[in-house]
């Protein structure tokens, strides 16, 4: 589990392909802050821009570690085949603070970004989010976008999908990756994790239960 309080910012160093056809996945390496695998072991947990992955090597004198994503993860997700910063966040331990939202690391949908621009001290970014993720967007509520736990300021629903704009602040914006989108950047969506159950919950509830014999 995550919060969507990112912990670090990485780069994308290199992109290797585990196999040669469509069905194979990649290895990438990860480039990290100083100090940032210090309390790092083989096997555990690490969100990319949202998507939670496996280190399967690691390298702490070079500030490296390698992770490897399948073909599914990387046709479900946005960011993750090519070099370029990206988002870190550690699994959340029993005793960390849970500074932004339950997060599970499940990339939910890919948006795009509309809107990116400064307004005042801040900036504001709208994100053209599927159709399919409306229903679980609301104002006030949480998401998460490549890892990043932010709230959603307006919604707007048209044939498209659904259109969110989120205010960020300077702090957020200097301390994340988020400052390297561009209109028309496409972004990994997590849906705030109550919306899913609730959603389980009513779908459930609206079908009669059978008696039993």
């Amino acid at each position: 589990m995550f919060t969507g309080i990112i912990t670090g910012v990485g780069r994308i160093a290199a992109v290797h392909d585990l196999g040669s056809s469509l069905q194979h996945g990649k290895r990438l390496q990860i480039e990290c802050p100083a100090g940032y695998l210090d309390d790092v072991g083989l096997g555990d947990s690490i969100a990319l821009n949202g998507a939670c992955m496996t280190v399967t090597r690691l390298e702490p004198a070079q500030r490296r570690f390698d992770i490897e994503i399948s073909a599914e993860s990387l046709d479900k997700t946005a960011g993750l085949a090519e070099p370029g910063p990206i988002n870190l966040e550690k699994a959340l331990r029993a005793h960390d603070r849970l500074g932004g939202h339950i997060v599970a690391g499940h990339v939910d949908g890919v948006g795009s970004v509309t809107r990116f621009a400064q307004v005042g001290e801040s900036w504001e970014l709208r994100v053209l989010a599927p159709r399919s993720l409306a229903k679980y967007l609301a104002y006030k509520g949480s998401i998460t976008v490549n890892g990043v736990s932010l709230t959603v300021n307006s919604t707007t629903d048209s044939d498209r999908g659904c259109e969110i704009s989120i205010n960020l602040i300077p702090h957020t914006v200097e301390n994340t990756a988020l400052h390297a989108l561009r209109e028309g950047s496409r972004v990994n969506l997590e849906i705030d994790l109550i919306a899913r159950y609730v959603e389980r919950m009513l779908a459930a509830g609206a079908i009669p239960l059978k008696a039993p014999e």
